[in-house]
């Protein structure tokens, strides 16, 4: 992640964090939204804060409602604050809207499939942090698709902000002998402490699920929809049957949401409904529907359904174990035969498959985990690799999978760096990234210092007493 670094020490920390909080899907979301976005998976205060504005940059506004959620996620974090950091928070919040400012002057488009991609990212991490798809619809007393909705907008313009300071650091470079000149300048005792890491790429086999089963669910949704069209009331019928938690106590009832920001199969098909129409049963990664069309308006539906989820049997459970164990004999016994291709050949984990098994962390968006850092990893993988050497690979794993669905899965402990103090040798990616981010930095101060002077930009009085890095404004707004 690359952070405003322009202020010196503790100063200097604070605005990185929240800078970092910014690019996260802060500068736009509720104090709700923010708990999710940064991973806190906290609810909202019930201290609300009387809203007005405090900001404008260009088109853009700054409410207090933010400058409040950002301090809370701070306070939240374990950060002390003190008297100026709510300067700190003005401070990235207008150079955050300053770039949202100049990515719609340079026409920088965001598609809606990458917004999707980034919900879908930040909500596995959340899902593998609460547990499970259902854990979490509990927490927010909303279905999946609610939440997604709900993040949408603050996800999209984040994206723009992203894209805009790639945009402007995009040809900036870093030779060796920076690198190098970076890390000799760093005092000896000033040297940061490395904590042990580890990579681990795994094959996972999701569990088949039989035709009686299917067959099972097929039956019992045809059944509830023949009582439907005799009469039976929808929503009543979907806070008894449901599988989707978030939506059944609302009877099913899902909100407005636009066609692509629904799973393709349940799109389809709901679009193609009149208000009141049932649907036929619709199959999706989810699981098997039945759907009712509520009311459209324009490119959005509001509908309700009723979800029924495939229970996994033992018997099925044991079929993906016997697989894996023949993959496992394979990899294990054929010296031709590597764990990165039968990663790619059999696995069924979209996500690793092609990257050679390697196991992504969600937190940092490498491959590298932090053993000392609580939540990086899940803590049943976590002891079996504290056993395993490296290059080791494991017999089959039962694994409980974010969705709440059981599966089995091999892993196979690529690395393993124990704690030390940094050096070139060992940690010359991780410098690299740090003096490429200052360098980077550099010249998104410079970049500040040219643009503001042609940005429309006003700031409330009560932040006159201020000391900001850079010149915002040459008048105060009363």
């Amino acid at each position: 992640m690359m952070m405003h670094s322009l202020r010196m020490k503790q100063r200097g920390m604070m605005s990185k964090f929240l800078f970092s909080l910014c690019i996260l899907g802060l500068a736009s979301a509720t104090h709700a939204q923010t708990s999710l976005l940064a991973g806190t998976l906290n609810k909202s205060s019930s201290n609300e804060v009387l809203d007005e504005v405090i900001g404008i940059v260009g088109q853009n506004i700054i409410l207090k409602s933010e400058h409040e959620a950002q301090k809370i996620q701070a306070i939240t974090s374990g950060y002390d604050l003190d008297g100026n950091t709510r300067c700190v928070i003005l401070e990235d919040l207008l150079f955050s809207k300053l770039l949202l400012n100049q990515s719609r002057l340079d026409s920088l488009e965001v598609t809606e499939g990458q917004i999707q991609a980034e919900l879908e990212r930040r909500l596995r991490f959340f899902i593998a942090q609460i547990g499970s798809e259902e854990k979490l619809e509990e927490y927010y007393q909303k279905s999946i698709a609610e939440i997604k909705d709900d993040f949408h907008d603050a996800v999209k313009e984040q994206l723009y902000i992203q894209m805009m300071q790639q945009k402007i650091t995009a040809d900036i470079k870093i030779t060796p002998a920076e690198v190098r000149e970076y890390f000799n300048s760093i005092p000896k005792d000033s040297l940061p402490y490395m904590n042990a890491e580890i990579k681990v790429a795994q094959i996972v086999i999701k569990p088949p699920i039989s035709d009686k089963e299917a067959e099972r669910i097929k039956n019992e949704l045809n059944g509830i929809k023949k009582e439907l069209e005799d009469g039976a009331d929808f929503a009543a019928k979907a806070i008894i049957n449901s599988d989707d938690q978030g939506s059944a106590i609302k009877g099913g009832k899902l909100g407005f949401m636009k066609r692509d920001q629904l799973v393709p199969e349940f799109s389809a098909a709901a679009f193609k409904l009149k208000p009141g129409e049932i649907s036929d049963i619709v199959e999706t990664e989810y699981g098997y529907h039945i759907i009712q069309l509520i009311e459209r308006r324009g490119e959005s539906i509001n509908c309700r359904h009723i979800l029924m989820t495939p229970k996994v049997s033992t018997e099925d459970l044991e079929k993906s174990k016997s697989t894996l164990d023949s993959i496992y004999n394979l990899i294990t016994t054929v010296d031709s035969l590597t764990f990165e291709w039968a990663a790619e050949k059999f696995s069924t984990d979209e996500e690793s498959k092609l990257n050679g098994g390697l196991i992504v962390n969600p937190q940092t968006g490498t491959t590298s985990f932090e053993t000392e850092l609580l939540g990086q990893i899940d803590p049943d993988l976590f002891f079996q690799l504290d056993k395993m050497q490296v290059e080791q690979i494991s017999e089959p794993i039962l694994w409980r999978m974010p969705d709440g669905n059981f599966a089995y899965r091999i892993v196979k402990l690529v690395e393993r760096t124990e704690p030390h103090q940094a050096n070139l040798k060992d940690d010359y990616q991780k410098i690299q990234e740090v003096a490429l981010s200052l360098k980077q930095n550099e010249e998104l101060k410079n970049w500040i210092n040219r643009t503001i002077n042609n940005t429309f930009i006003r700031i409330n009085e009560e932040f006159l007493d201020c000391e900001f890095e850079n010149k915002w404004v040459t008048s105060i707004e009363n």
